[in-house]
């Protein structure tokens, strides 16, 4: 059975506060979310990735540790903190790789949960949810709980405590946002040429 939303609330003010004794219980309780973001992430990268979920898992949990003096304010603040670390680790680990590829992207879906084929995008759309969550925190807010933390719809708008419709609207104008300021996407060069 799945702990109430406020028992992490609870545990995580009295973690931040500095009660070392809270911290077992709470990754006790948080650690299946934060296993099963880790595998959401990780099913959208290449199959013979050199990173699993369990080592990502192993990073985020060693920086939320050295992160626990934070302002906490929910359950869903922490999450998204998480989704945040996951994917900054897995946008550094690309930075680290030899450049490959850029592919054309028709939408946005696919734009926002490319793979390791699509790793040097990883770093522009990074910088373009900093700017959107600087013009529209909400929208970014809920960019990062549907695609980095894998979050539904409904999951989203409970998360958020707002109807699912003005969720669904807010999604649409996020969309459209990233869409209009991602700029021009580089086409690789047709790998089928036909001879003249």
């Amino acid at each position: 059975m799945e702990p109430p939303p406020g028992d992490v609330t609870r545990l995580l003010k009295a973690w931040a506060g500095g009660d070392r004794g809270v911290e077992a219980r709470l990754f006790e309780l948080v650690v299946p979310d934060l296993h099963r973001m880790a595998e959401y992430l990780m099913r959208r990268e290449r199959s013979d990735h050199t990173i699993q979920a369990t080592a990502l898992l192993d990073e985020a949990y060693c920086r939320l540790v050295k992160a626990r003096a934070r302002n906490w304010e929910n359950r869903q603040h922490f999450f998204r903190f998480a989704g945040r670390i996951m994917r900054h680790f897995l946008i550094d680990y690309a930075r680290r790789r030899p450049k490959g590829e850029l592919v054309p992207i028709d939408r946005i879906e696919q734009w926002l949960s490319a793979g390791d084929d699509m790793l040097e995008q990883a770093a522009v759309i990074d910088d373009l949810l900093s700017r959107l969550e600087s013009s529209h925190p909400d929208w970014c807010t809920i960019v990062e709980l549907k695609f980095f933390v894998g979050f539904s719809d409904q999951e989203t708008a409970e998360a958020l405590r707002v109807p699912l419709r003005t969720m669904q609207r807010k999604f649409g104008d996020a969309r459209r946002w990233l869409f209009e300021n991602m700029g021009p996407r580089p086409c690789p060069a047709s790998k089928n040429t036909t001879n003249s």
